[in-house]
């Protein structure tokens, strides 16, 4: 079964955006190699509000070529999104789906906090990187939405950088293989 890593920054204080959904206060880190990182994503996962911000600020094509694209909406028509699969159905269904397709690639679960916590409940959810930044920005996104069932972790790395990012990556041991 393929695993779904839900990797994303977060600030001190637990949010993957500011309040007004940018994300320009992650420092750049030339030694983090995201093309190790993620050399065996195939997929990836977004809600309709973080892939409004990434094409805001990236531009539709912020992924590696190739990539399947997933947004979860119930908004975003499909016709206007020509190079990403809009869904508009149950997530946890669709990753399930997705989870269960033959290959060895890793789905990459980039964000939101509400995909994220319904994934999670589903158990949808096998991995948990977080990349700690040492900034507090008192509101925005969060990592996981208020009411999110309690989920043991178990730490299974961690990598701290120069710039005073930490890794920490966390298997999810509910969830469903």
């Amino acid at each position: 079964m393929r695993r779904v890593r839900y990797n994303v920054a977060a600030s001190l204080d637990g949010y993957i955006a500011a309040a007004d959904g940018s994300y320009d206060w992650i420092p750049e880190d030339s030694t983090i190699d995201f093309g190790a990182l993620f050399a065996n994503v195939d997929t990836v996962l977004l809600g309709r509000t973080t892939w409004n911000e990434v094409v805001r600020q990236a531009g539709e094509r912020a992924w590696p070529a190739g990539s399947r694209i997933y947004v979860f909406s119930t908004t975003l028509r499909q016709h206007e999104h020509p190079d990403v699969t809009v869904v508009h159905g149950n997530a946890a269904d669709v990753v399930a789906e997705l989870r269960a397709e033959p290959g060895d690639g890793d789905i990459w679960l980039f964000g939101g906090g509400r995909l994220f916590s319904s994934l999670l409940a589903a158990g949808q959810v096998d991995r948990v990187e977080v990349t700690v930044v040492p900034v507090l920005l008192g509101g925005g996104t969060p990592l996981s939405v208020p009411g999110t069932s309690q989920s043991p972790l178990r730490l299974v790395d961690t990598t701290r950088y120069q710039s005073g990012l930490v890794t920490l990556n966390y298997e999810v041991p509910g969830a469903l293989r």
